[in-house]
């Protein structure tokens, strides 16, 4: 149960920094769940361990790591439509 809860929180943190920035993850569910596990990595290498902790996810710094995270991709992605 508790990979699940892992995957739930991953998925929200993934989309709340999508509506935070106003863009979409690419892939969708899958997509988002990514850049919420890959962002609270980010978030947590950029800045420790602080506030409420959820599923083994520190809140705040794992939502402005997804928030980095979806603005890169975002980026690479805006720049591989401009070059085709």
């Amino acid at each position: 149960m508790s990979f699940i809860w892992f995957l739930v929180i991953g998925g929200l943190i993934g989309w709340l920094a999508g509506v935070i920035l106003g863009k979409d993850v690419p892939g969708g569910i899958i997509g988002n769940i990514i850049a919420g596990i890959v962002g609270a990595w980010i978030g947590g290498m950029l800045l420790g361990s602080w506030g409420p902790k959820v599923s083994d996810f520190y809140i705040v710094p794992a939502i402005i790591g997804a928030v980095i995270l979806v603005f890169i991709v975002s980026f690479i992605m805006k720049s591989m439509r401009r070059a085709s």
